[in-house]
């Protein structure tokens, strides 16, 4: 945006050249990566990522079962596309749903032994196909500093209390 200057724009911090050559290499990299991580769990699992990471999560859960207002959360996804995701999930007999006993209105999402062995045989083949594309490719120093890197970024996103107007909350 060489063009606008800071006082026509009212402000704006425009980024340098640099900053934009980052930004852009960033964003082309993160979705080069979804999509080489997707097609490895479509074509070995047959499932996207996205599924993948929900039954990470519920093998992870005590009981492997959680509520799924907190699985939603901690995916990040809209309440709406969680249950989607689960549906799918339950037809091909992965998780199930049952009701919250503490609360009538919440449900809960429950890893199956089907689920959890489609997930122990898939794991491999994900872990193969996430060091092949950055791990392999980084030097201990570029791993441990891109770490520390996504961590103060992630530290500076995660939203206080719970008023946040986040989609997951929806």
């Amino acid at each position: 945006m060489g063009y606008m200057t800071t006082a026509s724009t009212g402000g704006t911090r425009w980024l340098s050249d640099e900053e934009q050559s980052v930004w852009r290499a960033y964003l082309h990299a993160t979705t080069l990566l979804e999509d080489h991580l997707d097609r490895q769990l479509q074509r070995d699992a047959g499932m996207p990522h996205i599924y993948y990471g929900l039954l990470v999560q519920l093998s992870q859960a005590p009981g492997r079962r959680m509520r799924m207002t907190e699985l939603a959360k901690d995916v990040k996804i809209t309440r709406s596309r969680l249950s989607h995701a689960v549906a799918r999930l339950e037809r091909n007999g992965w998780v199930r749903r049952e009701d919250c006993p503490s609360d009538k209105r919440g449900q809960n999402a429950v890893l199956t032994d089907e689920g959890y062995e489609m997930l122990r045989r898939s794991a491999p083949g994900h872990v193969r196909a996430v060091r092949q594309a950055m791990f392999d490719r980084l030097t201990p120093e570029q791993v441990r500093s891109f770490g520390e890197i996504m961590q103060v970024i992630a530290t500076g996103l995660e939203p206080e209390g719970t008023d946040a107007d986040l989609p997951w909350l929806r």
